[in-house]
């Protein structure tokens, strides 16, 4: 079902409209349509300009928000607006200080980190730093080199006596040192170290006594840093949970002030008597919109108007979908295809019924049906999930046809058929000879299907005012009585029945598609609109592109029902998948293989189960939709609900 909705509009002194707002209209959910466009008949209105001076506020509430872990509070403080304001800034501006002198730290700490990792690979050099980085006439090169080429600069300092390498430790495959050269032969050593891969690090003057010494007093520095960052952190989750109350309502408040003021962009303003009105329109259900006119009656400042006439509207009615428990899941489906427009029937119910009952059909296994049924239910409950509670309803179905087929986990020696075997079962039929019974069942089960939605179809067509449409459509009811007739007809023939007069004939199939092919001329003389102006189609070429579409209905009325085979093939499908199954694990024999049986019938529900779902909703969907059902609706979406 849908629910019906009703357009109203609210009006007061522009001064006055957040009272309104927050008194009656955060209190309901409505879909606030912009005014401007909804009354551009109505002469001197103008946007109603305004903008949120807490704004800024509002956002650095939602920035220091995230501080929270959990934000639920039990006792809301009573704040205005202005007080919310105040408490966020306050808060904001102790956290800001609190958090820059913690960044300062964090600063030295870094400086103080990269410092003691320029020095700590030369804690072996026992030698003053702040000396050696002061020698006016020895040249110094702190630096690595691979433990490969160390062997060989060793070789070359035996030979070479202006050069001394100090080793300070080894890491890996490097070794940590300092080479010192006079100044005189610099360039010459540089060049053979270089030639050896040695790698240069620089070190900042700075540091006071021995790199051990250096180091040790950076990393008290570092630990002293450690310290105060966590007693700053300290205070600031201190100062949040103790303003956390009175924060969290401040943010609170301010949220609902911002989402109520964002409201002004879809208001317009008016003036009358040297005094500016605002004017709110938009869709409520209409039990909504009785309870909040009613709630305004007494109000001197704000008057409700409810709008009775749709027709006088520029913006249609938006869809909101009502069902109960038992279908609610297979809206789903219906918002994939497109929801319905406010004047169309709700498909909802009818796909509930017939994708159950299809699905169970397709799918009939008493112990398979149970499984998916299972998880149906854990999915629904514990996820929340629709797609789990469609499977829930789909388990059902296929349980009550695993009774009807006989089949459990496969087992067809288990339980007796409540009505037959669809791989076993055949009927007799004139023309045709033997055929699969479930073929002649899912036959006439789409027959009876496409039936009801062209029924369907007309109510649509009637509710649109498409008189023309319903009465001379393929799926109205010039198509009813022609399919219908076929259908009659065939089941005579099948169960050896005579067969009506001639004349019965004709006014049966002939005059419905003479009805067909005539239909726009009939519905131009019927129900005459404006003059075409445009190119009139001559009567051969109209003759001829007629009966072509003529043909193209018929043939699609064929293809259409032939779609409802696949319903009885997966039946018989299903049946002989389990019986491939029970044969390779050697079930005949009578000694079966359990773990083949568990796994076959693991890969049948799998497998089987996702391919009959997709099948069964590309007939809900191109079978019964495509006959009735347009999907064109607009989805009510309200401006927003009043938080308990």
């Amino acid at each position: 079902m849908i629910e019906k909705m009703r357009f109203l509009s609210i009006t007061g002194p522009k001064e006055d409209i957040d009272r309104v707002i927050e008194q009656y209209i955060s209190k309901y959910d409505i879909q606030l349509e912009n005014a401007l466009f909804e009354l551009k008949n109505v002469r001197d209105l103008h946007p109603y300009i305004d903008s949120n001076p807490h704004k800024e506020t509002y956002l650095l509430s939602e920035e220091i928000k995230h501080n929270f872990k959990d934000t639920k509070i039990s006792n809301v403080l009573d704040l205005s607006v202005a007080e919310a304001a105040a408490t966020v800034n306050t808060l904001y501006n102790d956290i800001k200080k609190l958090q820059d002198k913690k960044t300062e730290i964090e600063a030295k700490k870094a400086e103080y980190m990269d410092r003691l990792s320029k020095v700590e690979q030369f804690i072996g050099l026992n030698y003053d730093l702040s000396t050696v980085l002061h020698f006016n006439f020895i040249k110094y090169r702190f630096g690595r080199i691979n433990r490969e080429y160390y062997d060989k600069l060793c070789a070359y300092m035996v030979n070479d006596i202006d050069s001394l390498f100090y080793k300070c430790q080894e890491v890996d495959d490097y070794i940590w040192g300092v080479y010192f050269v006079p100044e005189s032969v610099r360039k010459k050593v540089d060049a053979i170290y270089s030639s050896l891969h040695f790698e240069r690090f620089f070190i900042p003057d700075g540091y006071t006594g021995t790199p051990r010494e250096a180091s040790n007093a950076l990393k008290e520095k570092i630990a002293k840093c450690d310290s105060d960052i966590e007693t700053i952190s300290s205070e600031i989750v201190s100062t949040l949970n103790n303003k956390k109350t009175e924060f969290l309502t401040a943010n609170k408040r301010l949220k609902i002030f911002t989402d109520n003021f964002e409201i002004r962009r879809l208001a317009a303003c008016t003036k009358e008597s040297q005094k500016v009105f605002y004017i709110l329109c938009g869709w409520m259900k209409e039990a909504d919109a009785l309870s909040l006119s009613k709630s305004m009656e007494d109000d001197d400042c704000a008057f409700c108007i409810l709008e009775n006439d749709h027709s006088n509207l520029l913006s249609p009615p938006p869809t909101k979908l009502k069902n109960n428990a038992l279908f609610r899941p297979f809206e789903m489906f219906v918002r994939m295809y497109g929801l319905p427009d406010y004047k169309e029937l709700d498909p909802t119910v009818l796909i509930g019924i017939t994708y159950s009952l299809l699905f169970g059909f397709m799918f009939a296994d008493v112990g398979q049906g149970a499984v998916v049924m299972f998880l149906g239910l854990f999915l629904a409950h514990f996820k929340k999930s629709d797609l789990g509670a469609v499977l829930a309803r789909c388990g059902i179905f296929s349980i009550i046809f695993g009774f009807l087929f006989g089949s459990v986990f496969g087992f067809e020696d288990i339980i007796d058929p409540l009505w037959l075997r669809p791989a076993k079962a055949m009927t007799s039929l004139p023309i045709l000879g033997n055929l699969n019974s479930v073929f002649v069942v899912s036959i006439l089960l789409g027959m009876g299907i496409i039936l009801f939605t062209m029924c369907l179809n007309i109510v649509n067509k009637i509710r649109f005012r498409k008189t023309g449409e319903a009465l001379f459509d393929p799926n109205g009811i010039a198509g009813i009585v022609f399919y219908g007739s076929c259908a009659i007809l065939i089941i005579l023939v099948m169960t050896g029945n005579n067969l009506p007069a001639s004349w019965i004939f004709i006014i049966l199939f002939v005059l419905p598609l003479l009805l067909m092919l005539f239909k726009e001329p009939l519905m131009h003389i019927l129900f005459p609109k404006k003059k075409n102006t445009g190119e009139k189609t001559k009567a051969v070429m109209f003759i001829v592109q007629g009966i072509f579409e003529l043909f193209e209905v018929l043939l699609g009325y064929f293809s259409n029902t032939l779609s409802f085979v696949r319903v009885g093939a997966f039946a018989i499908s299903h049946a002989v998948m389990m019986e491939v199954v029970l044969m390779l694990s050697g079930y005949e024999s009578g000694s079966p293989n359990w773990l083949v049986v568990i796994l076959g019938n693991i890969f049948v529900c799998c497998l089987e189960g996702l391919i009959v779902g997709i099948q069964v909703l590309r007939l809900d969907y191109y079978e019964l939709f495509s006959r009735f059902y347009k999907g064109s609706g607009k989805e009510f979406i309200p401006y927003g609900k009043s938080e308990d």
